[in-house]
């Protein structure tokens, strides 16, 4: 598929964007031209890049470079990016790593399966590289954003213990794994104890996005991490019409 097909006309590189000096991004796309693309936009804005056209190396070579988060397509040859998210989800080492899917596959089908396995965000092709570049940089900030001033590092709500500072869940004294996107939605709804928060506020506060992601995204979240909670998915409380809220 040509370079040109895969971005939205109008990309330029020019564009200034925040430095994000440190950080590392895993590329996987068996277009070797999205690959430079990327990792010519990526090394601008400050990153460590490494990419791979070989989805049978996403593991190791994620095992080895420890990438901050990871760039992945779905429509690969011999490995998907659905059987690849999969074995990153149960990987030890790599289980909390961001991932950002980009793929051709627009399907709402698709995106929400992406969601359910685990998937940080979607970007469908053809794409522009600032927005792919930013939503990276804000799904970056939200992993790594500090406790408020007026929180303590430790949070509960009936059954859950969240330690914001160790990143960690604990339900009745067993740890469960997060993403880190499913981290920062638990956090804020017990944040907000008692407050209703509504679909679009989630997508602005957890996701960064006032438009243009679907808010059966965050019902897609709130299904995944009850299943994660188990004996006190309870405590997440649907608001027909308007959203969710922890009481507890």
């Amino acid at each position: 598929m040509a370079l040109t097909t895969l971005l939205h006309a109008g990309s330029k590189l020019t564009v200034k964007i925040g430095k994000q000096p440190g950080a590392k991004i895993l590329v996987a796309d068996d277009e070797p031209d999205v690959n430079e693309i990327l990792e010519y936009t990526f090394r601008r804005a400050g990153f460590a890049v490494r990419t791979t056209t070989d989805p049978l190396q996403v593991i190791s070579l994620a095992r080895d470079f420890r990438p901050d988060a990871i760039i992945l397509d779905v429509m690969m040859p011999e490995l998907s990016g659905f059987h690849l998210l999969r074995m990153l989800r149960t990987d030890s080492l790599l289980k909390d790593t961001p991932v950002i899917f980009l793929t051709a596959r627009v399907e709402n089908s698709d995106r929400i399966r992406g969601f359910e396995l685990g998937a940080d965000d979607y970007v469908p092709k053809p794409f522009d590289v600032r927005e792919l570049l930013l939503r990276t940089q804000a799904l970056l900030k939200r992993a790594a954003a500090p406790t408020p001033a007026n929180q303590g590092n430790v949070l509960n709500a009936g059954e859950i213990i969240l330690n914001v500072e160790r990143h960690t869940v604990d339900v009745k004294g067993t740890s469960i794994s997060l993403t880190a996107t499913e981290f920062n939605l638990l956090r804020l709804l017990i944040e907000r104890k008692g407050r209703v928060q509504t679909r679009e506020r989630l997508l602005g506060d957890v996701w960064g996005y006032s438009s243009d992601i679907e808010t059966r995204t965050v019902d897609t979240h709130i299904r995944r991490l009850r299943e994660k909670l188990g004996r006190a998915a309870d405590i997440v409380e649907t608001i027909r019409g308007v959203g969710y809220k922890i009481e507890g």
